[in-house]
């Protein structure tokens, strides 16, 4: 039968993550009228400022937690059969890209990376998606795409003009903000082509390749 991660043994609580689930209530009652971000933070800062004898406290809960988890997990892979591990392992492993993906996504938006250009279509669509008839969103994606693919050349013109000038903002604004991301020490978030060649690269890029040099040689001896 199939097989899920979750219904194998729940990874145990950070000392941190065990602490606020044990004063979340308390903090909420003290700050009613702090909103659940303003409570965290609060949570967060008694937690820095917490003595190392109250955080030891947490710290070795969470050992006694870890042991006991790591013993019920090997319990929990010994009664499953090759092909189902194969497969837990696999959905573990989407389930952390997954998280990857979310946390870089989070960090860009934070540094305030310059959305994506809009394609003609889609601005067609946000200009025309409140009107368009349709019960669902999906009904109205389809009524909309056949619309657009009745239009003529020259009526998707404006949307298309409007696209070109998106890409000119968002190659302005990327140049700046890759600048910008230099200047940090970021340089992994440049695209590939804006880098700057390594001394390695740049050594490759002028040593001639196998095929010319063997033209040369060639070209040589017959002279």
């Amino acid at each position: 039968r199939g097989i899920s991660s979750q219904e194998g043994p729940k990874r145990p609580l950070t000392a941190y993550f065990r602490f606020m689930k044990d004063n979340h209530s308390a903090f909420r009652e003290k700050n009613p009228g702090l909103n659940n971000v303003e409570i965290m933070k609060k949570i967060a800062s008694a937690w820095r400022e917490l003595p190392a004898s109250q955080k030891q406290v947490y710290e070795e809960v969470k050992k006694a937690d870890w042991q006991r988890y790591t013993e019920q997990l090997a319990a929990y892979r010994a009664q499953l059969t090759p092909a189902q591990a194969i497969a837990l392992d696999e959905e573990k492993r989407k389930r952390w890209a997954r998280r990857r993906s979310l946390r870089a996504k989070r960090e860009l938006t934070a540094l305030g990376k310059p959305k994506r250009p809009r394609s003609s279509f889609n601005i067609f669509v946000s200009e025309n998606y409140q009107e368009t008839e349709g019960i669902s969103p999906v009904a109205k994606m389809k009524k909309l795409f056949t619309i657009w693919g009745e239009m003529s050349s020259s009526q998707k013109q404006p949307y298309v003009q409007l696209a070109q000038d998106d890409k000119v903002r968002y190659e302005n604004e990327m140049t700046s903000w890759e600048a910008r991301m230099v200047e940090l020490g970021r340089e992994d978030l440049i695209r590939i082509r804006k880098r700057k060649p390594t001394r390695e690269t740049a050594q490759r890029a002028k040593a001639p390749s196998r095929q010319t040099a063997a033209k040369l040689k060639l070209t040589e001896g017959e002279e």
